[in-house]
């Protein structure tokens, strides 16, 4: 069943309004080129950390950010919370690939040329680490948020704007998977309630755990 399941192109999906997956949108070459290059993000200038809420709670998934550095809840140019170091800049061929996502989950050119990420996340999750429900709304504007998935699968679920409850819907990501939420989606409750054991492939060079890019445009100068 896996190797059918392998062999049988998953459709592109609108799971909300402006809310769409664009199922294996990397090639494995491109999977391999992001492990290495978020290993090389992950060290320096600012090493990947697990972020803490306020009320003291550490955050289960390890983040580092390019672009702007995010702590719950806001943006900084230095990384205050770990070492103080200026964060490192978002590669123009990063924002060209945003630009070239949202083109392509919108079926737009011209919404693709509108968009200039200026700060990516990137989050690991080893296979115990979770995200609860959230909205991303740290940033000043609604554009568009692009999220990639390189490495094992994981339940993404993706709920309403009004409370992290129903409705919301369960979709699999895998691995060089896009998925884009913007217009009525863009403030959707969120989360990665589990990432699936023995999903990873090892042709991409990470045995286990996921990597999760996310390119936002914060509204800020």
């Amino acid at each position: 069943m896996e190797t059918m399941n392998a062999l049988i192109p998953r459709p592109r999906l609108e799971v909300a309004p402006g809310a769409i997956l664009v199922p294996d949108w990397l090639s494995v070459e491109q999977q391999r080129f992001w492990v290495a290059e978020c290993r090389r993000w992950a060290t320096a200038p600012v090493p990947m950390r697990s972020a803490v809420v306020p009320g003291g709670h550490k955050m289960s998934v390890q983040t580092v950010c390019l672009g702007w550095h995010w702590q719950p809840y806001k943006y900084t140019r230095t990384a205050d919370d770990v070492n103080g170091a200026p964060v490192a800049a978002v590669p123009d061929w990063l924002v060209d690939l945003g630009r070239a996502a949202v083109a392509a989950a919108y079926d737009d050119p011209t919404a693709g040329e509108r968009y200039t990420p200026d700060t990516a996340l990137i989050n690991f999750y080893d296979e115990g680490a979770r995200m609860g429900m959230h909205q991303d709304k740290d940033e000043r504007c609604d554009a568009p948020v692009v999220s990639l998935s390189v490495g094992q699968s994981c339940v993404f679920r993706f709920g309403n704007s009004e409370n992290r409850n129903k409705p919301y819907t369960d979709v699999e990501l895998h691995s060089g998977d896009l998925f884009v939420f913007g217009g009525e989606s863009r403030f959707a409750y969120h989360g990665v309630p589990k990432v699936i054991a023995g999903s990873a492939s090892p042709d991409i060079g990470l045995p286990s755990g996921r990597l999760n890019i996310t390119l936002r445009d914060t509204g800020m100068s």
